[in-house]
Order: C-alpha cells, then structure tokens, then sequence
C-alpha cells in the first residue's frame, strides 16, 4: 500500500465553481450531485478555497461564496501517499483534499474515494475493534427538522439515527438530506437605528438617530416539520462484528458516509462513520 498515491485514487473530474458564482449556484450543485463540498476556483482552475454543505448550513444568511468559503484549503500533491493524505483528513477533520500541481487543480481525494480503495483490501478485522464512534445520540422521529439541523451543527456530526417513542430504529438523516429538503426564502427587514434623542430635527445627530434601512434577506431554510418526514427509512445497519472491508463495500455501493451499529436485538448501539474506516490503511 505505500506505493499508492493521491493520483492513484483521486477523482478526476472535479466539480468546481468559480468566482463570482453565489450560494445558490453551489446549492443546486450540491442538490443535483450529492457531493459534500466543491472547489471555488478562478478561470484558470487556480484554487481559491473550499466550500461546503457545513458552510451552507452554518451560515445560511450569506450569499457570497467569498465570504462562505475556506480560504486556504490543505492541499496534496499527485505524488502523496495514500497513509500521508489520510493522516491529514483525520488532523484536519476535513472530507476532502484539493490535488493540485502548479497551482491548478488537477483533482480531489476525498473520504469516498479512499473508501473505494479499503473495500477491496479484504479486511477481515471487526469494526468493534476500534473503528465505532466513541459517542453516539440519536433524536426522536417528531423533532422538527430546523432543531435536528441545530443539534447535527452543535455535535458536529455528519448524520444522526431516529428512533421512534419504543427507542426503536426508524431512520438516518444526513447533511445531503438536509441540503436535499432546503429552500431559500426571500424576505425584506427594516432595521431601525433610532436612539428617541430630543435632538433638534435638523441636527445630523437627530438624522442619524432616526434612520432606517430596509434590505432584502435571503437565507437557507429548512421546512419546520418533523424530521420523520425527511429522513431515510430504508437503513442500512450493521452489527458490531461486521468486518471492515465489508461496510466499506456497503457505503461503497449505497454511496453512504454512515450506517448505524444495532446488536442483536435490532437496538441501536453506536454509529459507523467512513470516516473511521480510513484507520484501516494507516495500520
């Protein structure tokens, strides 16, 4: 496996946008592709930073990618190992690593793509061993879809289980389904930056004290039903003794980043992320 570098298993296609494109356009970007993240770039495919559906969300008053973006972005080379681009992904806490060769991008490597990678390795070790999230929650299936967003942002997960009131597991909802049930609302605010002085009406200060502006909001929302109507049903579970070239075949082929951990009761007992799998490599 050393020899296997960043080029070997990168994506070559790149979706990207350029500067001056805005939120909307990366939305229907991500609604229509299902990636978690796009490269902005200029013209000449020079990198200027990363923009993802964490940064949408977290941020769902601004317009401008310029200011939603990562400036920046941890970057490898084609000639990076494959031990050297997962060591950063797990430092960084990113999905994705911009290829670039004389500052143009020529691809990405992201969590996916190595995924693809350790499903063929035949790796019998169980994913007990090691690979679960050391913390696991889930939320009840009538939580609105607005505060199951709020708790993913807060706990910094890319996905969360439902149960329903027998704490039984009814589905999985994931940033790409938030993405997927989001709209854009349009709507005009006022601001008002009167202080009540009693200064004289002609004074600049009486002038500034009685202004208003009225401006025009677009923001990102999600639709304030219960999170039972937007999430996966059919769920894709495994047990504790599932081995790890196995889940990763399985995220492989239903092009998941996740699958909940049930024992032998069908109970949920821990969370799979892919990004753990990535371990499997490094040892």
């Amino acid at each position: 496996m050393t020899e296997l570098l960043a080029k070997n298993v990168m994506t070559k296609d790149v979706v990207t946008v350029d500067l001056p494109s805005g939120r909307d356009d990366v939305l229907r970007i991500l609604k229509r592709t299902g990636v978690s993240g796009v490269a902005v770039t200029q013209k000449d495919k020079q990198l200027l930073g990363i923009v993802t559906r964490k940064d949408i969300l977290r941020h769902p008053d601004e317009t401008q990618i310029a200011l939603l973006m990562s400036r920046n972005p941890v970057i490898v080379t084609p000639e990076t190992t494959i031990q050297e681009v997962i060591s950063l992904i797990l430092e960084k806490n990113v999905r994705r690593l911009p290829v670039v060769d004389n500052g143009k991008v020529v691809g990405i490597v992201s969590v996916s793509d190595i995924i693809k990678v350790i499903a063929k390795q035949h790796d019998t070790s169980e994913i007990r061993n090691g690979f679960l999230s050391k913390s696991t929650f889930s939320v009840w299936e009538e939580t609105p879809l607005p505060v199951v967003g709020r708790i993913m942002e807060l706990a910094e997960v890319d996905a969360v289980p439902i149960l329903n009131s027998d704490n039984v597991l009814t589905g999985i909802i994931s940033e790409r389904d938030l993405i997927r049930l989001s709209h854009v609302e349009d709507d005009i605010q006022t601001s008002d930056f009167s202080t009540g002085t009693d200064d004289d009406e002609w004074t600049w200060e009486s002038i500034r004290d009685n202004h208003t502006i009225t401006y025009g909001v677009s923001k990102v929302e999600l639709p304030d039903r219960p999170v039972k109507d937007g999430m996966i049903k059919k769920v894709l579970a495994v047990p504790r003794n599932a081995e790890v070239s196995d889940c990763a075949l399985k995220m492989k082929r239903a092009k998941i980043d996740q699958m909940p951990v049930i024992d032998n009761d069908g109970r949920l007992c821990g969370m799979l992320f892919d990004r753990m799998l990535l371990k499997a490599l490094l040892e």
